[in-house]
């Protein structure tokens, strides 16, 4: 079954434009690296283009709540065949580990419920560029000599669309008020079904944000399933499918692109292993496509990947799937 869903989302990737087909051998490296000033342990994987002229650029990824490092393989997969560097990071008390077992419904109120979550997901972000940092300079790293850290972008998708904005600049209730935790190293971001949190609603709340960002969302991305009824009062909110683009919406400062998937829910965006609906490899395709062609705009500051994703390009390859919007200060 799985080689059959990857068949189908190649097929789809060869429809849908210029950045969308693979040129490089993927290859992976894991590890796992301990914070001293926390006492926490954060694995990573990283998912590199073995075969590219070094150096790349780098992004980040941080999943949803219950995932893990070893998801959204479909993306990750796509990014580093592009020529990227793709770090995925795990977040525990809000990964697979912290929801697993017979309770899943109450493990995973807890786990969004609980403020330091989302206190250490960014820390963990802000972590992880500190160590890659200090390792690029280590000869005995693998990826010694393969990274371009003064292109960084970080991405995630729903706790790690929260995780992404938080880095980005904007202010968030749980977090203080106030961009805290903006990382002036990290040059463009996208976020996946960025959920929605009380005190949060005004333009004032992402001026601080002034990075290009590339939000992305479908007109059915509402909180998951049987979890939605548990987590009106979590942390990160229980967000309806409209209030999705609220992030996009207040932005004033910064460059912002919105593409709103028709029929789209919240599982599309992270490669469902089970339930496939008839739409995910061509949304998974253009997820592919169009984030590509962001990171190579803002990362690589290739002129023609912005005049595609910009000027009609990828307008034209979403067609009716879906609708596609930007902003420019």
């Amino acid at each position: 079954m799985r080689f059959i869903r990857l068949s189908m989302l190649f097929l789809a990737l060869l429809s849908v434009g210029r950045s969308a087909d693979p040129t490089f051998k993927v290859a992976t490296y894991e590890t796992e690296w301990r914070d001293p000033a926390r006492d926490r342990v954060v694995p990573v994987k990283i998912y590199y283009p073995s075969d590219a002229p070094a150096p790349c650029p780098v992004v980040i990824f941080s999943h949803g709540l219950g995932g893990s490092r070893e998801g959204y393989r479909y993306l990750v997969e796509a990014w580093a065949a592009h020529g990227y560097i793709s770090v995925h990071v795990q977040h525990a008390g809000s990964d697979i580990d912290a929801i697993r077992g017979p309770h899943m419904a109450e493990n995973f109120r807890k786990a969004v419920t609980d403020p330091s979550n989302a206190i250490n997901r960014p820390l963990d972000i802000r972590f992880v560029i500190d160590r890659l940092t200090a390792l690029a300079a280590t000869d005995a790293f693998p990826l010694h000599g393969r990274m371009d850290l003064a292109h960084l972008g970080v991405a995630g998708h729903s706790y790690g669309a929260f995780t992404t904005m938080a880095v980005a600049g904007a202010c968030i209730p749980v977090l203080g008020g106030h961009p805290l935790h903006l990382d002036p190293r990290i040059k463009a971001a996208i976020a996946m079904s960025t959920p929605t949190m009380r005190g949060n609603e005004t333009d004032a709340a992402f001026d601080a944000v002034r990075i290009p960002i590339f939000h992305m969302t479908g007109t059915e991305d509402g909180a998951p399933g049987r979890f939605s009824s548990a987590i009106v009062d979590a942390v990160v909110g229980n967000t309806p499918p409209s209030a999705r683009r609220r992030p996009f919406d207040h932005t004033r400062h910064a460059i912002a692109y919105l593409l709103t998937f028709t029929g789209g829910d919240h599982m599309v965006f992270s490669g469902r292993m089970t339930g496939q609906r008839a739409k995910d490899a061509r949304f998974q395709a253009l997820i592919c496509s169009g984030s590509n062609a962001f990171w190579d705009a803002y990362l690589k500051n290739d002129a023609a990947a912005l005049r595609w994703l910009e000027t009609g390009g990828f307008t034209a390859v979403l067609g009716k799937l879906g609708a596609f919007e930007q902003k420019h200060p």
